[in-house]
């Protein structure tokens, strides 16, 4: 059977997004279906089922569980909520993170009627306008790389500044259409020259399974969740690490190309939920088996790999239905 008829086969019998692969090595997802890609002709297997898609519009800041999504060159959007188009720096532009500020994870951004609403512990909400044109833009750098931000103004300033605890003012930047992107080739060579980021580190999707996040949880004292690892795409009904061959995805009409794997760095020890940085596990138990092959030490250099990052080869809408 064919991919188009798969694909309106399984449609009919089940609304879920089913991940599918076939022997060349790729995937294609349709509504809701994925399949491994073959080209003449174009053939497919099952192999599990999107159960989650995430968006963290602020870099470092909690994720919003969405059911629909457009994915864009830059990532998943759904509304207001662009996926890390929102970005903390320090007064010299550089990016604030959870490795510098680890209660970062617990800082919610969500967006209601034109506003932007901050909610941290603690904290009390604060709401301010999406568009402000007369505010100055500034120069910031993700890892080095250069790129703008429109600031958010002196009052959601102060909001963060006096949620850390800062000493020097932290300010928060707002990626616009107009501004010039990244290039995501810039961080690492293996992807595509005309894939495009605002501030994820890389690249626009990552994916993971929940059976890599329960095998690895397995080996540890306490479980972890798929949060702390802040995909985009979230991958059930498969085995773990299934997700690391599958080349390419598509989901609907889009379609996702693998570029590399996601090598791991402290971030992960932060607990989604409370905000404190361990600053050992899981990361420690990930360097004792999911280190790269010595011929990629030159890519991954010692970090351990844990989901998949993916460039954007074709934009389209996502979409899944919950249990």
């Amino acid at each position: 059977m064919d991919v188009r008829s798969l694909a309106a086969s399984a449609l009919a019998q089940n609304k879920k997004a089913i991940v599918l692969l076939g022997a060349a090595g790729a995937a294609l997802l349709g509504f809701g279906l994925g399949y491994k890609y073959m080209r003449k002709p174009e053939k497919a297997l099952r192999v599990g089922v999107v159960s989650q898609l995430l968006i963290h519009p602020l870099k470092s800041g909690r994720a919003v569980s969405v059911t629909k999504a457009e994915c864009q060159k830059l990532g998943l959007k759904s509304g207001e909520l662009e996926d890390r188009h929102w970005l903390l720096v320090n007064d010299e532009g550089n990016m604030v993170t959870a490795r510098q500020e680890p209660r970062l994870v617990l800082v919610s951004l969500t967006f209601v009627g034109g506003q932007a609403c901050l909610n941290g512990p603690d904290m009390e909400e604060l709401r301010f306008s999406i568009k402000q044109p007369n505010n100055p833009i500034f120069n910031c750098r993700v890892f080095g790389a250069d790129i703008q931000g429109r600031d958010c103004g002196d009052q959601v300033s102060d909001w963060f500044t006096r949620y850390f605890g800062a000493e020097k003012a932290l300010r928060l930047v707002h990626f616009e259409p107009q501004m010039k992107t990244r290039r995501s080739a810039e961080m690492d060579l293996l992807f595509p020259k005309d894939q495009e980021v605002a501030y994820p580190d890389a690249a626009p999707v990552m994916l993971l399974s929940e059976a890599s996040v329960k095998d690895l949880s397995s080996r540890l004292e306490q479980d972890v969740t798929v949060e702390r690892f802040r995909p985009s795409i979230v991958i059930s009904d498969c085995e773990a690490y299934d997700e690391d061959s599958w080349a390419e995805i598509q989901i609907g009409s889009v379609r996702l190309q693998r570029v590399m794997s996601c090598g791991r760095c402290v971030l992960t020890t932060v607990d989604p939920e409370t905000g404190v940085m361990s600053r050992k596990e899981p990361l420690e138990t990930l360097k004792n088996y999911r280190m790269c092959e010595p011929s990629e030490k030159h890519i991954y250099k010692t970090s351990p790999l844990f989901g998949q990052l993916h460039s954007v080869k074709r934009t389209g809408d996502l979409q899944y239905l919950p249990e």
